[in-house]
Protein backbone atom coordinates (compact mmCIF):
# COMPACT_ATOMS: atom_id res chain seq x y z
CA UNK A 1 0.00 0.00 0.00
CA UNK A 2 1.04 3.24 -0.74
CA UNK A 3 0.91 6.59 1.41
CA UNK A 4 0.68 9.77 -0.29
CA UNK A 5 1.95 12.73 1.43
CA UNK A 6 0.39 15.81 0.96
CA UNK A 7 -0.28 19.01 2.80
CA UNK A 8 -3.87 19.73 4.55
CA UNK A 9 -2.61 23.59 3.82
CA UNK A 10 -2.84 22.68 -0.39
CA UNK A 11 -6.35 21.28 0.21
CA UNK A 12 -7.88 24.01 2.73
CA UNK A 13 -10.53 26.90 1.67
CA UNK A 14 -11.39 29.87 3.37
CA UNK A 15 -14.69 30.87 4.42
CA UNK A 16 -14.40 33.83 2.63
CA UNK A 17 -13.97 32.32 -0.90
CA UNK A 18 -16.69 29.47 -0.25
CA UNK A 19 -19.39 32.30 0.46
CA UNK A 20 -18.23 34.10 -2.56
CA UNK A 21 -19.23 30.92 -4.80
CA UNK A 22 -22.38 30.17 -2.90
CA UNK A 23 -23.86 33.92 -3.83
CA UNK A 24 -22.50 33.48 -7.69
CA UNK A 25 -24.33 30.44 -8.30
CA UNK A 26 -27.46 31.67 -6.30
CA UNK A 27 -26.90 34.97 -8.81
CA UNK A 28 -26.50 32.22 -11.75
CA UNK A 29 -29.97 30.50 -10.41
CA UNK A 30 -28.29 27.29 -9.98
CA UNK A 31 -28.36 26.75 -5.90
CA UNK A 32 -28.22 23.30 -6.20
CA UNK A 33 -24.56 22.68 -6.98
CA UNK A 34 -24.92 24.56 -10.64
CA UNK A 35 -27.70 21.98 -11.32
CA UNK A 36 -30.97 22.67 -13.12
CA UNK A 37 -33.62 25.29 -11.81
CA UNK A 38 -32.86 25.17 -8.24
CA UNK A 39 -36.00 22.93 -7.16
CA UNK A 40 -34.38 20.06 -5.98
CA UNK A 41 -33.85 17.01 -6.94
CA UNK A 42 -32.70 14.94 -10.15
CA UNK A 43 -34.58 12.47 -12.18
CA UNK A 44 -32.90 9.08 -13.57
CA UNK A 45 -33.94 6.68 -16.14
CA UNK A 46 -32.68 3.90 -17.43
CA UNK A 47 -31.71 3.92 -21.00
CA UNK A 48 -32.12 0.47 -23.15
CA UNK A 49 -28.46 0.04 -23.56
CA UNK A 50 -28.52 0.20 -19.44
CA UNK A 51 -27.10 3.14 -19.13
CA UNK A 52 -28.43 5.45 -16.08
CA UNK A 53 -29.06 8.94 -17.22
CA UNK A 54 -30.75 12.36 -16.68
CA UNK A 55 -34.56 12.00 -17.43
CA UNK A 56 -35.25 14.14 -20.41
CA UNK A 57 -37.90 16.61 -20.48
CA UNK A 58 -39.69 15.56 -24.02
CA UNK A 59 -43.77 14.71 -24.68
CA UNK A 60 -45.02 12.69 -22.45
CA UNK A 61 -41.65 11.31 -20.95
CA UNK A 62 -40.77 10.48 -24.83
CA UNK A 63 -38.92 12.51 -27.35
CA UNK A 64 -40.61 12.35 -30.19
CA UNK A 65 -38.04 12.50 -33.38
CA UNK A 66 -39.49 13.10 -37.42
CA UNK A 67 -37.82 10.76 -39.51
CA UNK A 68 -37.66 11.34 -43.51
CA UNK A 69 -38.00 7.89 -45.04
CA UNK A 70 -36.74 7.92 -48.93
CA UNK A 71 -37.93 4.94 -50.96
CA UNK A 72 -36.32 6.13 -54.44
CA UNK A 73 -38.73 7.82 -55.85
CA UNK A 74 -41.02 9.22 -52.97
CA UNK A 75 -40.40 10.25 -49.55
CA UNK A 76 -42.37 9.78 -46.23
CA UNK A 77 -42.53 11.59 -43.04
CA UNK A 78 -42.65 9.44 -40.21
CA UNK A 79 -43.11 10.08 -36.06
CA UNK A 80 -42.01 8.34 -33.72
CA UNK A 81 -40.26 7.69 -30.50
CA UNK A 82 -36.83 7.85 -30.30
CA UNK A 83 -36.37 5.40 -27.92
CA UNK A 84 -38.14 3.22 -30.57
CA UNK A 85 -36.45 0.45 -32.71
CA UNK A 86 -35.78 -0.12 -36.59
CA UNK A 87 -37.89 -3.03 -36.23
CA UNK A 88 -41.26 -0.93 -34.92
CA UNK A 89 -40.06 1.92 -37.74
CA UNK A 90 -40.53 -1.02 -40.21
CA UNK A 91 -44.18 -1.96 -38.80
CA UNK A 92 -45.04 1.70 -39.11
CA UNK A 93 -43.55 1.85 -42.70
CA UNK A 94 -45.83 -1.47 -43.55
CA UNK A 95 -48.86 0.27 -43.17
CA UNK A 96 -47.66 3.30 -44.98
CA UNK A 97 -45.83 1.23 -47.66
CA UNK A 98 -47.21 -2.15 -48.10
CA UNK A 99 -44.04 -4.23 -47.88
CA UNK A 100 -43.83 -6.24 -45.13
CA UNK A 101 -41.67 -5.30 -42.29
CA UNK A 102 -39.40 -8.53 -43.37
CA UNK A 103 -39.10 -7.37 -47.00
CA UNK A 104 -37.77 -4.01 -45.85
CA UNK A 105 -34.13 -3.13 -45.15
CA UNK A 106 -33.28 -0.01 -43.51
CA UNK A 107 -30.03 2.29 -44.11
CA UNK A 108 -28.95 4.93 -42.06
CA UNK A 109 -25.89 6.28 -42.50
CA UNK A 110 -24.82 4.00 -45.16
CA UNK A 111 -25.65 0.90 -43.00
CA UNK A 112 -28.01 -1.54 -43.04
CA UNK A 113 -29.03 -1.67 -39.03
CA UNK A 114 -31.15 -4.67 -37.32
CA UNK A 115 -34.43 -4.86 -36.46
CA UNK A 116 -33.19 -4.45 -32.93
CA UNK A 117 -31.01 -1.11 -32.65
CA UNK A 118 -32.77 1.75 -31.32
CA UNK A 119 -33.21 4.80 -33.00
CA UNK A 120 -31.41 6.86 -30.48
CA UNK A 121 -28.27 4.62 -29.81
CA UNK A 122 -27.64 4.92 -33.49
CA UNK A 123 -27.65 8.43 -33.47
CA UNK A 124 -31.52 8.99 -35.27
CA UNK A 125 -32.34 12.37 -34.60
CA UNK A 126 -35.24 14.78 -35.62
CA UNK A 127 -35.26 15.72 -39.32
CA UNK A 128 -32.49 12.66 -40.58
CA UNK A 129 -32.97 10.53 -43.11
CA UNK A 130 -33.33 7.07 -43.20
CA UNK A 131 -33.17 4.84 -46.45
CA UNK A 132 -35.89 2.07 -46.98
CA UNK A 133 -35.34 -0.85 -49.69
CA UNK A 134 -37.08 -3.82 -50.63
CA UNK A 135 -35.10 -6.83 -49.83
CA UNK A 136 -33.57 -8.45 -52.78
CA UNK A 137 -33.37 -11.88 -52.36
CA UNK A 138 -37.60 -11.62 -51.35
CA UNK A 139 -37.62 -9.46 -54.62
CA UNK A 140 -36.54 -12.07 -56.40
CA UNK A 141 -38.02 -15.16 -55.08
CA UNK A 142 -41.29 -12.96 -56.00
CA UNK A 143 -40.37 -12.06 -59.13
CA UNK A 144 -39.63 -16.02 -59.79
CA UNK A 145 -42.80 -17.10 -58.13
CA UNK A 146 -44.69 -14.73 -60.37
CA UNK A 147 -43.13 -15.48 -63.65
CA UNK A 148 -43.97 -19.52 -62.55
CA UNK A 149 -47.21 -18.48 -62.37
CA UNK A 150 -48.01 -16.80 -65.68
CA UNK A 151 -45.56 -19.93 -67.63
CA UNK A 152 -48.13 -22.18 -65.91
CA UNK A 153 -51.25 -20.46 -66.69
CA UNK A 154 -49.51 -20.01 -70.92
CA UNK A 155 -49.16 -23.42 -71.40
CA UNK A 156 -52.58 -24.39 -70.66
CA UNK A 157 -54.32 -24.71 -74.26
CA UNK A 158 -56.92 -22.73 -75.61
CA UNK A 159 -60.20 -23.88 -75.50
CA UNK A 160 -62.41 -22.38 -78.46
CA UNK A 161 -66.58 -23.29 -77.83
Amino acid sequence: MIKLGYSKRLFKRSTSSSKQQQQQAAACGGGDNGVGGGAGEIEWEVRPGGMLVQKRNGRGGQEMVTVRVSTGFSWHDVSIAATSTFGELKVMLSMITGLEPREQRLLFRGKERDDTDHLHMVGVRDKDKVLLLEDPALKDMKLRALSAQVTRSSCQPFIQV
